[in-house]
């Protein structure tokens, strides 16, 4: 299974190549989508590493460690340009598919969104809208919530 740092590299590099700036904010919400529907889609998650429910939406903790140091700038390069980021046919086509969809979005979009949505809110159910967490979105959430979307529920 890939890490979420080999998922963040990869993406790194395709927005860099493309021209797309990716900021450590917008870098967070896509990785959550993308475990996120492939929880719902393929039964299975991308990365193995815990997205947690953060102020300003999902983020994975070593990823965002990774590129802290571009603050709210876009990223110029890989955290780890080393790391294989090779991730096989199709998970970067799944991945692609899923850029598609939410590449349209903005960042503050990408983070009103997931504020609005049940997987967030539900690890956040007791805390002030300003107060730090590390609670857990959970596989199970994140997978029953998107599978009624895909179903339409």
């Amino acid at each position: 299974m890939n890490t979420a740092s080999q998922v963040a590299n990869y993406l790194v590099k395709k927005c860099v190549q493309e021209g797309e700036p990716l900021t450590n904010k917008r870098l967070q919400k896509l990785l959550y989508y993308i475990q996120a529907w492939s929880l719902a889609i393929n039964g299975t998650p991308i990365f193995e590493d815990k997205i947690e429910a953060w102020i300003h939406g999902p983020a994975i903790r070593n990823v965002y460690e990774e590129y802290k140091s571009f603050v709210a700038n876009p990223i110029t390069t890989p955290a780890n340009p080393n790391l294989n980021v090779s991730l096989g046919k199709n998970t970067e086509d799944f991945i692609q598919r899923i850029l598609s969809a939410y590449s349209k979005y903005d960042t503050a979009t990408l983070e009103v969104m997931t504020h609005a949505e049940e997987p967030w809110q539900k690890a956040r159910k007791d805390l002030e809208a300003n107060e730090s967490s590390s609670n857990e979105i959970t596989h199970e959430s994140m997978r029953t919530y998107y599978a009624a979307r895909l179903a339409g529920v």
